[in-house]
C-alpha cells in the first residue's frame, strides 16, 4: 500500500515537473528528433534523417524524405512521399546483413489506415546500398534498422522488438 502511494506521488511529481516551462536556453539544449511534419504547402523541402543504427551498431541507415501534396481530409495524408538514402552493413561477417525496414501507414479510399513494410538490405561490408522509392497517400513513415542473419524477410525480432522511429507524420 505504501509502495503504491509512493509510486503515485512520484508519477504526479514527474508530471508536474514536465509541465513547468523551461527557459529558452535550456530548451535549445534539448535535442529534438528529426520528424517531418507535412506543412500546408503543396511541396515541402526534403527532410534529412539519420544516421540511425541497429542495436549493437551492426548496421546504419541515413537519408532524406520529401512529402508533397498534403490532403486535409478527415484523415490527412501526403499525396506522395519519396524516401531515399543508404543502408550499410557494419559487420564483417558474410552471413550478416544490415536492414532498413520502413513501416508505411497509408490511407485507403474507404478511410482506413493499413500499413505495409518496405525492406532495403545490404549484405556487403563497407559498400552502402543506395535506395529510392515512392509511396502514395501516406499518413506516417517509421523506420527500424536491424542487423541479422541473411534471410528473405526481416525476422519477427526485427519487426516487433524495440521501437520504431517516426520519420514523417501527416497532420
Amino acid at each position: 500500500m505504501i509502495a503504491t502511494r509512493l509510486l503515485t506521488g512520484l508519477a504526479l511529481a514527474a508530471a508536474a515537473l514536465s509541465a513547468v516551462s523551461l527557459p529558452s536556453a535550456a530548451q535549445a539544449a534539448i535535442p529534438t528528433p528529426a520528424v517531418a511534419v507535412a506543412p500546408d504547402s503543396a511541396a515541402a523541402p526534403a527532410v534529412t534523417w539519420g544516421p540511425r543504427y541497429s542495436p549493437g551498431r551492426g548496421a546504419k541507415a541515413s537519408g532524406s524524405l520529401r512529402a508533397t501534396g498534403e490532403d486535409h481530409a478527415d484523415i490527412p495524408a501526403a499525396e506522395t512521399v519519396r524516401i531515399s538514402g543508404r543502408v550499410q552493413d557494419l559487420t564483417r561477417a558474410s552471413a550478416t546483413c544490415g536492414l532498413a525496414v520502413f513501416r508505411i501507414t497509408y490511407r485507403t479510399s474507404d478511410g482506413n489506415l493499413p500499413f505495409t513494410h518496405r525492406t532495403i538490405r545490404d549484405c556487403s561490408y563497407g559498400t552502402p546500398q543506395p535506395f529510392t522509392f515512392d509511396h502514395r497517400n501516406v499518413y506516417q513513415v517509421e523506420l527500424k534498422v536491424c542487423s541479422e542473419a541473411r534471410a528473405a524477410q526481416p525476422s519477427l525480432n526485427c519487426l516487433y522488438a524495440g521501437t520504431w522511429k517516426v520519420l514523417y507524420l501527416s497532420r
